[in-house]
């Protein structure tokens, strides 16, 4: 049976686009929705302790976003064209060489050399560049910089790499706002966005009511803004991206399901993780990529309960968030959101489905 992407379109006032997060993390507003009847309520992030027992289990992303944006000139030319770049993923061990993004990608041939500028866009002394060695057939580049120190040229060159509906630059305050507290391991361009509103403190009051939690990684790639641009949901190609799931991380899933208790998810790329690992019933620990495209009618295995931030229209973020619930739910769930003026997306409110 056909299922039409216009089924998940709905209509968003760019004011409720949120361009800078709350003034705090844990002060961000949160809607709770009952999976089985819809019904919705109006809550502050901290008050997630509330909605979890004894025993239940918090489920975290730890991947940690690279300083992935960089901008560069053309042959080091003044007035040349400027050139962004965003990484996506380094393609030798010493992270010299990487998948890329390029824009514009049309006036910058393979064996073209781009001389980097420093984070105030001006060219410095330094000999650091990069070479378009290639151009891939899906729009990305394969790209080698002229120094193996990328931890260095992050550093010195690199931007936090916001989403496109933030229509300002990266300020210094992103550097740690758009990162989570539990951010571990390096390699997303962009943030698993519900991980935002956690503080050690809401963290601490968790662990204090004998909730568990653990850690699953999933670099988020660029793909996870990509829109639906089919009819039928169906013939959507999903990107893919890379994960690690631990023994560790599993064997606590299935414990907490065989004692009868309810496992939290924070996000949707913590429940690609989860849905891709999991076999009748129980979570297989893995180490490697997928494709996963989550949607209706699809039901969660792994997981019970889901924290996270409200998606753009015919996005499969928003498809996977309506396996948890009956669209029409959801649907009618963001339309309590925009009367109450909550905030959407990447530095916006949350959706907490219980």
């Amino acid at each position: 049976m056909k299922l039409s992407t216009d089924l998940f379109d709905y209509y968003l006032p760019e004011e409720l686009i949120a361009q800078y997060p709350a003034a705090s993390r844990d002060a961000s507003r949160m809607l709770v929705m009952e999976r089985k009847t819809g019904r919705c309520e109006v809550r502050t992030f901290k008050d997630i302790v509330e909605y979890l027992s004894p025993g239940d289990g918090l489920i975290f992303n730890d991947t940690r976003v690279m300083s992935a944006r960089m901008y560069g000139i053309k042959n080091g030319e003044q007035g040349a064209a400027k050139v962004e770049l965003l990484l996506i993923s380094a393609l030798n061990e010493e992270r010299s060489r990487w998948n890329a993004l390029i824009k514009p990608g049309r006036r910058v041939p393979s064996g073209t050399r781009v001389k980097l500028l420093d984070k105030q866009g001006s060219m410095n002394d330094s000999d650091d560049w990069y070479e378009v060695l290639e151009k891939c057939d899906d729009g990305s580049v394969v790209i080698e910089f002229s120094s193996s120190d990328n931890d260095r040229l992050q550093h010195l060159y690199g931007h936090m790499p916001l989403p496109p509906y933030i229509k300002r630059e990266d300020e210094a305050g992103d550097i740690d706002r758009y990162q989570t507290v539990f951010a571990r391991e390096q390699g997303a361009v962009a943030a698993p966005t519900a991980g935002l509103h956690f503080t050690d403190e809401v963290l601490e009051q968790i662990k204090r009511k004998g909730i568990k939690k653990a850690a699953v990684t999933l670099h988020v790639g660029p793909g996870t803004f990509r829109p639906v641009s089919v009819d039928n949901v169906d013939e959507h190609k999903m990107h893919t991206e890379n994960f690690v799931l631990t023994q560790d991380t599993a064997d606590l899933i299935n414990g907490i399901h065989d004692a009868g208790k309810r496992v939290l998810a924070v996000g949707t790329t913590t429940v690609r993780v989860l849905e891709s690992c999991v076999d009748r019933g129980r979570v297989i620990p893995q180490v490697g990529s997928t494709d996963i495209f989550l949607y209706p009618p699809y039901q969660p295995q792994a997981v019970d309960m889901l924290l996270t931030n409200f998606h753009l229209p015919k996005s499969t973020l928003l498809m996977l968030v309506s396996t948890f619930a009956d669209r029409d739910k959801v649907l009618a769930a963001y339309e309590v959101a925009k009367r109450e003026k909550m905030r959407f997306y990447s530095y916006g409110d949350c959706m907490l489905l219980v």
